[in-house]
């Protein structure tokens, strides 16, 4: 694993490349499927989740047209926060945007070679898929065992 030294500086500083990196290339990284992890150069601190967050944070002001997280979503969020008991929100969103993903690069590696269905099949096919893929969500969730969705960071 990647590891990305931050300075007091902010600045943020590559490991095993001996360079200096901003947000940017942390963000090809991910992009490239690098696992990296932020740590603060003096306390040795994992600090990667504020740098993913920092990632998205400066992804949704470049771009206004691709913006995915509306204010209402936020502010939806925080509330989530200040439950009693927390949703296990955090694995349905991994395990939603997974599925997502999956699907997405599914339907490409379809349209790109010929498709053998009709597309009412196609798209009863991925119906399923997602009907499948919800009810172990939801059976997960109901497992008493399970500390992963407790929701708490």
């Amino acid at each position: 694993m990647r590891v990305i030294r931050k300075y007091a500086n902010r600045r943020l500083y590559d490991t095993e490349q001996s360079r200096y990196v901003t947000l940017e290339d942390l963000r090809g990284l991910i992009l490239d499927e690098v696992p990296f992890r932020v740590e603060d150069a003096k306390s040795g601190e994992d600090l990667t989740r504020t740098i993913l967050l920092s990632i998205i944070i400066e992804q949704e002001q470049a771009d206004g047209d691709a913006q995915v997280f509306s204010n209402d979503l936020l502010a939806q969020f925080i509330r989530v926060y200040d439950m009693a008991q927390p949703l296990p929100l955090s694995r349905y969103l991994e395990q939603g945007t997974k599925l997502m993903l999956e699907q997405q690069q599914r339907m490409q590696d379809q349209w790109q070679q010929a498709i053998r269905h009709t597309p009412m099949e196609f798209m009863r096919e991925l119906a399923e898929e997602n009907m499948k893929f919800w009810q172990k969500t939801i059976n997960q969730a109901d497992s008493p065992d399970d500390d992963k969705g407790s929701g708490k960071p």
